[in-house]
């Protein structure tokens, strides 16, 4: 929301109260406060009729100050709130200078002037990161009637912004207007399912603005030197966030909103659905389901889409009896077939549904300030809104859910939770505009603790669309309603980008777009995207996404990239499970890892999956990749060849590959399951290692299904000289010195020679190895 007119005036419909003259700073236990006259101060008359800004810096966690800034503070605190870290005052050192005061948490300060404007200046170690400028915020109200609390935090020469949720605009945000507010909008335009009033700075910090409701970001659109962020009401929230590197900020963003939960091996296989109004019966599903084994086409999840209820009453959360006459029979056969079982729901009831009627009669359901039931026609007739704020209701919508895991089902896909009134009244008295993007944390987090109790932990998990600030701990999220374009294939990977820089660990998407029908050649390349995403998931809107619906071929390609993703599960679980630890997302933007490489910072059709290995999807039919290597040594998985980074690469590339390369120094735990993604990881695993440089270090990690390391391999390089050492249990496992043929010796283990490069096989016992190459 625009403020100014131009950059010296101020929209005539605003008035405009600004931090024109500090006239007390205080320090407190825990808290340094800042009081700063909208005027000057030139004599003590001066002090009547004058409004005062204060801002409040306090820390949470280390290199985490939060800062609050108000207008009036007497107004009643209506929620929701975000569950952030609660604020820490021994965290806070507060140290006084000749003619400042600086609030430390760690390396991260807020330093504050005696006198002039309430400028707030914050370092990290020293380093300038960003400063609050007094005269541009403030308060504002606009038609002398709508107060806003205003923040400008400067950007400097080159600063690049990202995140604010899973944005399909462009992924550096700089110049975008961004309005925190969850719409089904697709991901064409610049709304989004998943808006998080968090962003992420080049320069090496992070800023979230603690308001559930609707948060509105400037970048650079009206002052082009600054983000902008405004709130309604009295009051603004924000935590600035430190960090020695991106990583580090995104690490510490995760200790104050939550880390995503550890989500079982069994989610990263091939998940197929019946599509949405597809036409569909078990008759159907099992000739998906054998379609796929004529082909060979390992398949581990199978997902039914909204009409295995009936239509006009969902959710009811009872199978079509006209296609569906023994769901626990069919659930059963499914699963002695190998497949987790997954439904869709959401959080509205039809009218038709017997649901409405409990609720209405038990007040689950959301309801008008008259006191009657909020009620529309849109997507299904007369629909009602489950209230997650009352307790009954949950454990009601629980109950419902619970007999589905009974009966056989193993998780579900939490769709919608974006189209949320705000002319309603809530059981916990909730302000309904905050509750409008916060309602999808109450939905999302109510489904994922009941999979949690009934499943355990580490085996619960959603597919979820629509999320706000601490959604992350309730995994997956996928993209929503894209197209089958390059152009919308594109859009997703934006989108999802955007959102891993928002502490999001785990992504998804439509492979082969949900809306129109793809061509072959679209299919094929988006199915080696898919399968190199966190999540993979075949699904469409009018049209089944089976392979053979495009032709041989694709099913071919679907088949060899699912097979390279269960080898991959070694890797790829060691992964999960550090974002589980750490917050870090599995899919990263290169900016992520690479901040110090100019080229980095605006790549957005490229990724690592994971810390090691580099995805470049395919966007154009005639096969062309152009992407982007960072200085070193680089080999593509597949081929084998080395490239030397540093600059754009273009190649030509068919069907089953794509530039997929292992980042140099990398040391890869490679399965040797082709066919399921949950199979014992530290069983004939074979590390692979990629460009060690002299007199470095690569390590790697193996993990139980339940998270626990299992193995550690390190192998160091001294020359010609390769030591191997294992900490932990191993069996029947190997190395691969990937593209050196020429090993003269091992002290240990057998060697051979593979297409790939010398490989050493060990026995369970054995730990160490010495390699002298020629």
């Amino acid at each position: 929301m625009k403020f100014r007119d131009g950059y010296w005036n101020i929209h005539k419909s605003v008035r405009h109260l600004p931090k024109v003259a500090i006239v007390d700073v205080q320090k407190g236990e825990g808290k340094l406060s800042m009081f700063a006259a909208t005027k000057k101060i030139e004599h003590r008359g001066s002090t009547l009729n004058t409004a005062v800004i204060t801002t409040e810096i306090t820390a949470v966690l280390p290199d985490v100050l939060h800062v609050r800034s108000y207008h009036f503070k007497g107004l009643p605190k209506r929620g929701p709130f975000f569950e952030l870290a609660e604020d820490q005052a021994k965290l806070l050192a507060i140290e006084t200078n000749k003619n400042s005061f600086a609030a430390c948490s760690k390396d991260l300060s807020a330093h504050v002037a005696t006198t002039g404007p309430g400028d707030v200046q914050f370092t990290y170690k020293g380093k300038v990161l960003t400063s609050s400028a007094g005269l541009l915020g403030g308060h504002a109200i606009v038609h002398d009637k709508e107060p806003y609390q205003v923040e400008y935090l400067n950007l400097g020469v080159g600063e690049t912004i990202y995140g604010l949720g899973e944005r399909f605009t462009a992924f550096v945000k700089n110049g975008q207007v961004v309005d925190i507010w969850n719409e089904d909008g697709g991901t064409s335009s610049e709304q989004a399912y998943k808006n998080i009033p968090f962003y992420l700075s080049s320069k090496g910090y992070g800023v979230l603005v603690a308001s559930a409701g609707k948060v509105s970001f400037e970048v650079c659109s009206e002052v082009v030197t600054a983000v902008q962020f405004s709130v309604p009401g009295q009051c603004l929230d924000y935590y600035l966030i430190g960090g020695d590197d991106l990583k580090a900020v995104l690490h510490n963003y995760a200790l104050l909103t939550g880390k995503p939960a550890l989500v079982p091996p069994w989610s990263f296989g091939l998940w197929l659905s019946t599509s949405f109004v597809t036409n569909y019966d078990e008759k159907t599903v099992n000739s998906f389901i054998d379609g796929m084994q004529d082909h060979e086409i390992p398949l581990h999840v199978f997902h039914f889409d909204c009409f295995w209820m009936r239509e006009f009453q969902w959710v009811d959360f009872l199978w079509d009896q006209r296609q569906f006459p023994d769901p626990k029979a069919m659930l059963k056969r499914l699963h002695e077939r190998g497949l987790k079982v997954c439904v869709w729901i959401n959080p509205y009831v039809a009218q038709k549904s017997y649901l409405f009627d409990e609720g209405m009669e038990k007040g689950y359901l959301v309801k008008n300030p008259d006191g009657s039931v909020w009620q529309w026609d849109r997507w299904q007739a007369g629909m009602g809104l489950v209230d997650f704020t009352n307790p009954e209701a949950v454990r009601w919508y629980q109950g419902k859910l619970a007999l589905l895991l009974d009966m056989g089902v193993d998780t579900f896909k939490t769709d919608f939770g974006e189209r949320i009134p705000i002319e309603v009244e809530y059981f916990d008295h909730s302000d309904p505009m905050l509750m409008h993007n916060y309602y999808t944390y109450l939905y999302n987090q109510a489904v994922f603790t009941l999979l949690e109790e009934k499943r355990g932990k580490h085996e619960a998990l959603v597919f979820a669309r629509s999320a706000t600030v601490g959604g992350q701990k309730f995994p997956v999220h996928w993209g929503g309603d894209c197209s089958a374009t390059y152009e919308s294939m594109a859009e997703s990977i934006r989108g999802g980008l955007s959102l891993s820089m928002c502490g999001f660990g785990y992504w998804s998407h439509d492979i082969g777009g949900f809306e129109k029908l793809a061509t072959p050649d679209l299919f094929k390349r988006w199915v080696a995207f898919g399968l190199l995403s966190s999540h993979s998931r075949l699904h469409g809107n009018e049209s089944y996404r089976v392979p053979w619906d495009f032709d041989e071929e694709a099913c071919r390609v679907l088949k060899a990239f699912v097979e390279l993703k269960c080898t991959l599960m070694p890797y790829l679980f060691a992964q999960a499970c550090r974002t589980h630890e750490s917050g870090l997302p599995m899919m990263r933007a290169m900016v992520l890892e690479f901040p110090s490489d100019p080229v980095c910072a605006y790549l957005d059709r490229q990724y690592l999956l994971g810390e090691s290995l580099l995805v470049a999807p395919i966007f154009q039919d005639d096969g062309k990749a152009v992407y982007y290597l960072p200085k070193g040594r680089w080999t593509h998985l597949l081929s084998n060849k080395e490239v030397e980074g540093g600059s754009y690469q273009e190649e030509v590339y068919d069907y089953f590959s794509l530039p997929l390369f292992a980042r140099p120094n990398t040391l890869l735990p490679i399965g040797n399951n082709t066919q399921q993604p949950d199979y014992p990881y530290n069983d004939k695993v074979t590390f692979h290692l990629f460009a060690l440089d002299d007199a470095k270090e690569a390590e790697a990690a193996v993990y139980a299904h339940d998270g626990t390391v299992q193995a550690v391999c390190k192998i160091k390089r001294d020359g010609t000289v390769y030591e191997v050492a294992v900490e932990g249990e191993l069996k029947n496992w190997a190395v691969c010195l990937r593209n050196i043929d020429n090993v003269a010796s091992v002290s240990s283990g057998s060697l051979s020679h593979s297409a790939a490069g010398a490989l050493i096989t060990f026995a369970a016992q054995e730990k160490e190895c010495r390699i002298m190459t020629a």
